[in-house]
């Protein structure tokens, strides 16, 4: 086999309701191409497994009984996390999920379906895709709307376009930042500067929502 068959998914499991984070931790276990760290029951344990050890999923309850997913994807953030995130809740709200798509989560998956779907969700949102239930895909489109009305008018420099097709063929920050033989804070800053005019947060955000309105520049 070679080393890209050989690898596991890296999954981090927050819930807290102990009954289903420890059933669920059994199931996503058993499965031979994911790699499950110690699953947590607060955001605070959780951030403490991100500073620690590389995560390439979590997968997160909305509702953590003194906060929300929404306050731990920005604490995520701020710890540059670039990952996915899989939102596992009984049911949200239709705002609720516009804030998670603003902030970049990769798919919403309902408690209510089985327990063996959740395996199939998973792999697709490590493939790229985006993984909603169908009552939240008006959602989705409406959030889509909304951006491309406000990205109109918001011209990218040509040193954004450059750091946006590079972000595109997968290179990080030290890998751009070689190739235009600047500085990785230079790069950060132009990151910044593309996530204020597409009013996104994630850097897998602002690939979805550079092919829907920069297309052209790429």
């Amino acid at each position: 086999m070679s080393e890209a068959t050989d690898k596991k998914i890296r999954l981090l499991l927050v819930d807290d309701h102990a009954l289903f984070r420890e059933g669920l931790a059994r199931l996503l276990s058993s499965e031979p191409d994911f790699d499950l760290a110690p699953p947590c029951s607060t955001g605070e344990e959780a951030l403490k497994v991100l500073e620690s050890r590389e995560i390439d999923l979590i997968l997160l309850d909305y509702d953590l009984g003194t906060e929300t997913g929404s306050r731990f994807l920005v604490l995520a953030g701020r710890l540059n996390y670039q990952g996915r995130v899989l939102v596992v809740t009984a049911g949200l709200a239709d705002t609720e999920v516009a804030g998670l798509l603003r902030l970049g989560v990769t798919g919403i998956f309902l408690k209510h379906n089985p327990p063996s779907l959740l395996a199939k969700a998973i792999r697709k949102v490590m493939a790229g895709e985006i993984w909603l239930d169908q009552k939240y895909l008006k959602v989705l489109l409406q959030e889509s709307r909304t951006g491309e009305q406000e990205g109109r008018g918001r011209r990218l420099s040509e040193r954004e376009r450059e750091v946006l097709r590079f972000l595109f063929q997968g290179l990080a920050n030290k890998e751009i930042a070689t190739r235009l033989q600047v500085s990785e804070s230079s790069v950060k800053a132009t990151l910044q500067q593309l996530f204020y005019k597409t009013g996104v947060r994630t850097r897998s955000q602002l690939v979805r929502v550079a092919l829907e309105q920069y297309k052209d520049y790429l």
